[in-house]
This record gives structure tokens, C-alpha cells and sequence, in this order.
């Protein structure tokens, strides 16, 4: 067999040609039911045809890594697309099938080298039988369709241990393409799936037609191409592109989220932000989606309030920021904001807001004082809601006080550049009116904050940890700056579940990804397992006369 030459035109000369059909060694494929074609080796390439049971292709050449075949046509030979290898049956010895890199294109196959996609059977009249394109079913194909009734999961196959590849909302209508018949699950039309077929148990759909009239389906275990669930990974910080060891990173923990139940998809979701500050690469995923600030957004008004601060704190002051950053106490917060506000609270919010603004940040944002047993303080007018271009309704955010996980990281970021490189967003944004033992003295009151759960509970015990936590009934979250021997790194994470979120599930998935992120930059002493951790009890909490507020008043701080 003449040699193939990868990645050349050579390649596409010889795969085009008719005589390596006839020097294949015997090697064929037959779709078991239908299969789709596509214009390379992965279920992300152009869809360019379907291929049915019954007629025989030449396998022309296989992937190098992954498990798919290059088919070409039994009169020409000429490539006519790529298939899934579990999605036919083979015939021959696929080792003998040379390596291909080959890649197609849409346009009808001719007889130059640079044309070899797959021809439609509607514009030839002698198109290979058994091959056609890929007829979009709807209801009317069969006569049968199915409403979905609540929230659903999607997936590839009649059951649950199948990976789910979608989901659909009440209301939602598919064309059902068969039934099992040992199962109680339907097999629907589904675009996004590898071969646009997909499958939801039959009690969550409002079936109607006969269900019976559409094909039975007996087979009990469906080899489908696995899906990759990809993070909409983002370039961050610096602008640094995302090296290859940071991008594998991101892929884990997304799957780590969707695999704890945490899906975008559904109304149960979470979103994270990760920087290394030694590179300023960065990633996230769930960006634009706001959440509830909690308390969380109080990094932002302890950083607002140093940028207006002539001097070091007073001890009354020093005590209200130690209350208000480890306590979370919202009396002391609201005492912060009216500083801020020139003794109103609703400015000092304002403020708050025009501090994100002024960095380049519109996602996150404060519009009120903090609740608090009493009458509240009443608005001195109209309070205006910020224009985001966040989602400000998934998660079902505070109307008065959101973030985004993005912006509460590189908050963080920029606090770390301003306190030990006397660059970053906040010193471009602010310059003398923020000094870097300002940004010091933030990072010291962060790292005394005796909650030990979240974050904080997936590094070893002792490990400097600046931090802010910050829940609510329905959305739970933590922002983190790691001090590590194998560099210091930010995590912003974010967790949401409609009403009530259990602490039982949303602190152990919390302290495992900061374990993971943890094992990425000391590999050489990694953190075997997520401690226990502890909350403190908040309401025993009280730092009047504390130690921690000399610190906060001395004038320099070098830690």
C-alpha cells in the first residue's frame, strides 16, 4: 500500500484517490441504524451527512487519537466524511487503516483535490445509497411528540447513568423518533446531541400521538462519542493567554461543579474565578451571571473607604472594620457606608458603586445600607438601579447589593498589586489616594478572619488565607487570596440553588476546589484532603478592644 503522507496535500490527493479504496485491505463500515457524517474527528466538526443501514463504505483512514473513521464512498472512493467508530459496525482489521488528519469542507465533492465534501443526495442524482443529508424530524415525521412537564434532563441514552447532554424547561415540545422497549424512556430529535438523537424518561413528557407507531428500540447499552464539558474559559488579569497546565485546570474544576449537581443549565448552578498572580492568567466561567453580594461586596466598601481615608484608622473605626470584615456585622458596615456617604448611607452606597465604576467594573454594584434590627434609614430619593449587562435574574440576585465573581477576584487581584508590586487597576484607578500599606492593612484583616470552612478548608492548616465570606438562604459564596509556597493565587466561587442551599453540599464542593487549585501550585506537597474546617458563632463575635484594631491603626504595615 503506498505510504501516507499526514498533514500535506499529498494526504488529500491520496485519500482522494479511488485506487486507496481499492487498497484498504478489506477495511468496511455499515451504520448500525443511522449514523452522522462529519467534517472531522470530533462531534464539534460541520455536520455534512448521515449514512443509514445497509450499504458498505471503505474505511479510508482513522483518527490518531480519538475513535473515528474516515468513510469514503463504495463507487468513487472519495472521502465523504468522518463517523463515530462505535456508531458502525467494522469489518476488517482497523489497525491497518492508515493514520488521516484530513479535514472536509461543505462544498460538493469535484474532481480538484481541494473538494472532497460529501455531495447532497437532492443535488445528485446518483448519490450513494444508504447516504443522505441529515433531514431535520419534527413532529410531523412521525405524528408523535412530547411535552415536557417541569424541568427535565436530557441525555444521551434510556437512563440515568447516562451523561446528560441538555436540558428542557415545562412547556418545551420535541418530536419523539422511537420508544424502548425495555425502558420506560423515549428517544426524541435532538440537535445538540452527537447524532442529533436523545433520549427523556416517558413519565416527564405529555406524549401525544402513538407513541407505539414510532420505531421500537431494544438496544441496552447505546457507545455514543463522549461529550468534553469545556469551561468558557477567559484570559484574565494581565491579559495573559491561558498556558496549557491553567486550561486543564479550569476543564477539572468545571467538571468537579457539574459533577457535585451544580449545572448552568439548571435553575442549581454555580460560578467560579481562579488567577494566578504570579502569571495574571486567569479563568472563570458563570462571569456574567450576578449573584447576591452577601457580604462579600464588603471587600469593596473597606477598599472605597481607604481611597477617602487621610490617615490611619481611628480605634472607633479600626473597630468597625474588624467587625464588619470578620464579624460580617452589618450595624458596623452601615457605619462604613455612611463615612463614606457623608453620614448617609445611601451615598456611602452610591460611592461604593462609583468605586467599581471608576475601576472599569459594572456588574457589581450597592445601592443600600445593609438590613438590620430597627426602622432602616430612609432613602434620601429614588434609588436607581445600575445598567449591567449581567444576568441580574438567574440567580435571583439582592436588587441592592450584587457581584460578579470575575469582578469579586479581581478586586482581590488588584488589592495584592496595590500591597506588594504598588501597581495594578487600583493604583492606575486611585494613585496616591490609595497606598500600598493601605492595601496591606485590607489583606491583614482579611487573613484574620476566623472562619475556617469554605476556601479556607481545602489548603493544610496554617496556610495565610485573606479572605471574605458571605451567605444568604439561597446563595452561598467566598472570595480568596492564597498566600502558598508554590505561589499565591485568588478564588472567587459563587453557589446558587433556588430558596434554600444546604450547607452539607455547598461547603465540601467549596473546599475541594480549593484543594484542587491548591494541588496545581504546590504539586510537591500537595493537600491529600479537604479538612473539616468550622464557622465561628457570629453572635458571640465582637473585636472592641482586640489587638487586630492596634494593628489596623498603625501607620505603616509590612506584612
Amino acid at each position: 500500500m503506498r505510504a501516507l503522507v499526514v498533514c500535506s496535500l499529498s494526504l488529500l490527493l491520496t485519500l482522494a484517490s479511488p485506487a486507496l479504496a481499492q487498497g484498504h485491505s478489506g477495511i468496511t463500515a455499515q451504520a448500525l441504524g443511522q449514523a452522522n457524517l462529519r467534517a472531522g474527528d470530533n462531534i464539534n466538526s460541520a455536520l455534512i451527512g448521515e449514512i443509514t443501514a445497509g450499504t458498505t463504505y471503505p474505511v479510508l483512514g482513522r483518527s490518531q487519537f480519538y475513535p473515528w473513521l474516515l468513510l469514503g464512498s463504495p463507487g468513487t472512493a472519495s472521502p465523504v466524511g468522518w463517523v463515530y467508530e462505535t456508531l458502525v459496525a467494522i469489518s476488517g482489521d482497523l489497525d491497518q487503516a492508515p493514520v488521516s488528519h484530513l479535514q472536509l469542507d461543505r462544498a460538493p465533492a469535484t474532481a480538484t483535490a481541494t473538494s472532497t465534501a460529501l455531495p447532497s443526495p437532492s443535488d445528485s442524482p446518483d448519490a450513494d445509497p444508504g447516504l443522505s443529508s441529515s433531514p431535520r424530524p419534527s413532529p410531523a415525521r412521525f405524528g408523535v411528540s412530547g411535552e415536557v412537564i417541569g424541568e427535565v434532563n436530557i441525555r444521551y441514552g434510556p437512563g440515568i447513568d447516562y451523561p446528560r447532554v441538555g436540558l428542557a424547561q415545562a412547556g418545551q415540545e420535541f418530536a419523539i423518533t422511537g420508544y424502548h422497549t425495555q425502558f420506560p424512556w423515549v428517544r426524541i430529535y435532538f440537535e445538540s446531541a452527537p447524532n442529533e438523537q436523545a433520549w427523556i424518561a416517558r413519565d416527564l413528557l405529555r406524549v401525544r400521538g402513538d407513541l407505539f407507531g414510532t420505531p421500537a428500540i431494544s438496544q441496552t447499552r447505546l457507545n455514543l462519542p463522549p461529550l468534553t464539558a469545556t469551561p468558557p474559559a477567559i484570559s484574565g488579569g494581565e491579559g495573559a493567554p491561558l498556558s496549557t497546565g491553567f486550561r486543564i485546570l479550569a476543564d477539572h474544576l468545571w467538571n468537579l461543579v457539574l459533577e457535585s449537581g451544580f449545572d448552568p443549565q439548571t435553575s442549581r448552578f454555580g460560578a467560579l474565578f481562579v488567577m494566578d498572580l504570579q502569571s495574571g492568567e486567569a479563568f472563570s466561567f458563570g462571569a456574567d451571571i450576578a449573584f447576591s453580594g452577601t457580604s462579600i461586596n464588603k471587600v469593596a466598601i473597606l477598599t472605597a473607604l481607604y481611597t477617602q481615608l487621610e490617615g490611619p484608622p481611628s480605634i472607633s473605626l479600626a473597630t468597625d472594620i474588624a467587625n464588619t470584615m470578620i464579624c460580617s456585622e452589618n450595624v458596623a458596615t452601615n457605619r462604613l457606608l455612611s463615612m463614606l456617604g457623608g453620614g448617609n448611607t445611601y451615598y456611602g452606597a452610591e460611592a461604593v458603586s462609583g468605586f467599581y465604576d471608576r475601576l472599569g467594573w459594572s456588574r457589581s454594584f450597592i445601592t443600600a445600607p445593609f438590613t438590620t434590627i430597627g426602622t432602616p434609614e430612609p432613602p434620601p430619593g429614588p434609588i436607581k438601579l445600575p445598567e449591567t449587562s449581567a444576568d441580574q435574574v438567574k440567580a435571583n440576585p439582592d436588587l441592592s447589593n450584587q457581584l460578579t465573581v470575575s469582578e469579586a477576584g479581581a478586586l482581590l487581584g488588584g488589592i495584592y498589586r496595590c500591597a506588594y508590586r504598588e501597581d495594578g487597576p487600583l493604583i492606575e484607578a486611585f494613585g496616591s489616594r490609595l497606598e500600598p500599606r493601605e492595601c496591606r492593612q485590607i489583606l491583614h484583616v482579611m487573613s484574620s478572619n476566623t472562619v475556617d470552612a469554605l476556601l479556607k478548608a481545602g489548603v493544610p492548616a496554617g496556610t495565610r488565607v485573606a479572605h471574605k465570606h458571605g451567605w444568604i438562604a439561597d446563595t452561598h459564596g467566598n472570595a480568596a487570596l492564597f498566600f502558598t509556597p508554590g505561589g499565591d493565587y485568588v478564588i472567587a466561587m459563587m453557589l446558587y440553588q433556588p430558596q434554600w442551599l444546604n450547607f452539607g453540599e455547598s461547603l465540601p464542593l467549596i473546599a475541594e476546589v480549593s484543594r484542587r487549585v491548591y494541588n496545581y501550585f504546590n504539586p510537591q506537597a500537595p493537600q491529600p484532603e479537604i479538612r473539616d474546617g468550622y464557622i465561628p458563632d457570629a453572635a458571640s463575635c465582637n473585636y472592641n478592644g482586640d489587638p487586630l484594631v492596634i494593628d489596623i491603626m498603625q501607620p505603616l504595615w509590612n506584612e
